[in-house]
């Protein structure tokens, strides 16, 4: 009973700083949110289409722009609306489709479409490179079209009719992949920099819990804990399961909360609740570590920072472990961060359950047991001083 409250205790103390509400709820999902918007390879380019005519010829090129789903083809008035639109970054970039677009192309050879983008924007290049192949395949088939009928003497349109029934044949292209995608279909940007971000947060939370020991010490509360009927091993324990549940809370906040808000797919339940509760469990016995062994509250507080974010940044958390060299990532192995990581990433993304992750499972549970016997002994040390 004692053990309980004094691991909900530290869990009310953590909730009682009101800037530890906005850094626990707010700052993972603002975060979450960022890396999926800038990383996510599944989003829509938007381009703005201002349409001069209202020829066949030009709704056919607007159609076939936004025909494989990658470009969302945003209509405008004029030039300078999407001109606009462009510079305040709400359309990736614009074309702009001349008024006699019909009649140059069907009776002249060709037409100029103007392609308007952001200087420095990187998605403007994805997308440019999208709208011109578009553009150049919709020349080609009006220049054969266009030959047809200058040589059958034929009218253009049913010239144009007959070119794309004719272009349906040809070399058929038989794709086959080999091996694992790294990034499979229908993953989205989100359930790619969710897990990474959940292992940063929940360590870094966990950690920078440190500092409230040591002021438990300094304030002699430890001590007059210690001086009444509650053995050492129940504070020790106490302690240790109030890190456990900051832990869990900060790491079922962004689990829930992107579930909720980003839908993201977290994977087989009971594997996710295995890296969940045992990264947490390593998390709360580093956090018991350096509450043992720090002298004063800023130091403590400044060592869980540096710790807390390098260890995520060396284990993946900051920078994708998938584009680490071998090198690297053996050396990111080192860091509990990166068996999460892989675990995460083999349930998030690839489906996998409970058993194909155990050897990720196996290293955690030893983190856990390393960080939390230390952390123990170091505490103990530090109470009974």
């Amino acid at each position: 009973m004692k053990l309980a409250a004094i691991g909900f205790l530290n869990l009310k103390r953590v909730f009682r700083v009101r800037s530890n509400i906005f850094y626990i709820l707010l700052v993972p999902f603002v975060m979450v949110l960022m890396l999926g918007l800038m990383f996510g390879g599944d989003q829509q380019q938007r381009l703005g289409v201002v349409e001069g005519g209202s020829g066949e010829l030009s709704q056919r090129l607007v159609d076939e722009l936004g025909s494989g789903g990658y470009v969302d083809v945003v209509r405008l008035p004029d030039a300078e609306t999407m001109r606009v639109s462009v510079e305040r970054g709400e359309l990736h970039g614009g074309i702009v489709i001349p008024d006699d677009y019909d009649e140059a192309v069907s009776e002249e050879g060709g037409a100029d479409v103007r392609f308007v983008a952001r200087e420095g924007d990187t998605n403007a290049l994805d997308l440019s490179a999208s709208v011109r192949s578009t553009v150049r395949d919709e020349a080609a088939t009006l220049r054969a079209a266009a030959f047809v009928a200058e040589e059958s003497g034929g009218s253009f349109e049913e010239s144009l009719a007959a070119v794309d029934e004719a272009s349906g044949t040809g070399i058929a292209v038989d794709v086959r992949t080999t091996g694992d995608s790294l990034f499979p279909p229908g993953v989205g940007s989100f359930d790619l920099s969710a897990p990474p971000l959940l292992l940063l947060y929940t360590f870094l939370t966990a950690l920078t819990t440190a500092s409230a020991l040591v002021g438990t010490r300094q304030r002699g509360i430890s001590q007059r804990m210690y001086a009444t009927p509650t053995p050492v091993r129940t504070i020790l324990l106490g302690e240790l399961a109030g890190r456990l549940l900051i832990a869990l809370t900060q790491a079922l906040v962004i689990m829930l909360g992107t579930a909720l808000v980003f839908g993201v797919d977290w994977g087989d339940p009971l594997g996710a609740t295995a890296v969940l509760l045992l990264f947490s469990l390593a998390g709360g016995g580093a956090a018991l570590l350096l509450g043992g062994l720090a002298r004063t509250e800023a130091g403590a507080g400044s060592t869980a920072l540096m710790l807390g974010l390098g260890a995520g940044v060396l284990g993946g958390t900051a920078i994708p472990l998938d584009s680490f060299g071998e090198g690297m990532r053996q050396v990111a192995h080192l860091t509990p961060h990166a068996w999460g990581y892989d675990a995460f990433a083999a349930l998030v993304r690839h489906g996998a359950g409970v058993g194909e992750i155990l050897p990720q499972l196996g290293v955690l549970a030893g983190f856990a047991a390393v960080l939390m016997t230390a952390g123990l002994l170091a505490m103990r040390r530090a109470v009974l001083r």
